[in-house]
């Protein structure tokens, strides 16, 4: 697997498709990334599993 891959999901604010690339060399990560289109701030929760599937969940940041 590459160590950094585009994935697909939805904006929590403003509901447009954005691009995040996901380091997959770190099994879990959490951080904080603005919104491409609105900019507001996107809690994303990532894990990569063992056979190598990516699990995002994206949220907003101040609940």
């Amino acid at each position: 697997m590459q160590a950094l891959q585009t994935q697909n999901l939805y904006c929590p604010y403003c509901g447009e498709e954005i691009d995040v690339t996901v380091d997959c060399s770190v099994e879990e990560q959490e951080y904080v990334e603005d919104c491409s289109v609105c900019c507001s701030p996107i809690l994303l929760s990532i894990v990569v599993d063992d056979s190598e599937q990516i699990s995002i969940s994206a949220s907003r940041e101040n609940g």
